[in-house]
């Protein structure tokens, strides 16, 4: 794990965006806080923790501590999000929220003005290698609609099948953060991987207000 981590900032990316599994929200079971932390000595780079798990509000603390700098949790597994929200934001982390493929923008649409990033996962969480569902990218479009209308300055992500050939269509739909995992590591040339993200992102300005983050994101994986 931390060759991979090494790997991802060797290759130019910004992020390392790092999938949290607990065998209940998702079939897969990865690892925890001490990983996170243990993998926080490899690099400087920002770390987005993904906790698709069910109940993270139990254990946001233990991957603040870790050295998470964004956490990012799942509306679907949330009763009282903004809490959350509240929380992470009170311990000094960017707040994340993400939503399945079969989650609507309007079950978080009263979330978009108290999180920093908005996670549209474009495969059903739990596997990498999956094909994208470009139908996900009518959500991606609604985000950037509602961000313009309201002023927001949320950051949208995008996660799952992202590679050479569909970064180009999630960066037109509006996405200013790509997810890369399977299509990362499976590069034989990683640094040539990410320029040709980073090129499909040039036609897609991101305003100086909301760029918080830096945009692109590629994901460490077991």
């Amino acid at each position: 794990m931390g060759d991979a981590v090494r790997q991802i900032e060797t290759s130019g990316a910004d992020w390392v965006h790092v999938d949290v599994m607990d065998g209940r929200f998702v079939p897969a079971i990865t690892f925890g806080p001490k990983m996170v932390g243990d993998l926080r000595a490899f690099t400087k780079l920002p770390f987005d923790v993904h906790l698709m798990i069910v109940e993270p509000e139990k254990h946001i603390a233990a991957f603040a501590a870790a050295g998470a700098d964004c956490i990012t949790f799942h509306a679907e597994a949330v009763t009282h999000q903004h809490r959350l929200a509240q929380q992470i934001r009170d311990m000094g982390k960017k707040c994340g929220i993400s939503i399945v493929p079969s989650t609507s923008v309007s079950c978080i649409d009263c979330m978009l003005q108290f999180v920093d990033l908005v996670l549209v996962m474009t495969v059903n969480p739990g596997a990498g290698g999956q094909k994208i569902i470009e139908a996900c990218f009518e959500k991606t479009a609604t985000l950037v609609r509602l961000r313009e209308e309201r002023g927001l300055s949320f950051l949208i992500s995008v996660d799952g099948g992202v590679n050479e050939e569909t970064a180009a269509a999630a960066c037109r739909a509006g996405a200013d953060v790509l997810i890369a995992g399977s299509a990362f590591f499976n590069a034989k040339d990683k640094r040539a991987f990410v320029h040709t993200l980073k090129g499909a992102s040039k036609d897609t300005p991101i305003d100086e207000g909301r760029a918080r983050l830096p945009r692109m994101s590629y994901e460490a994986r077991p």
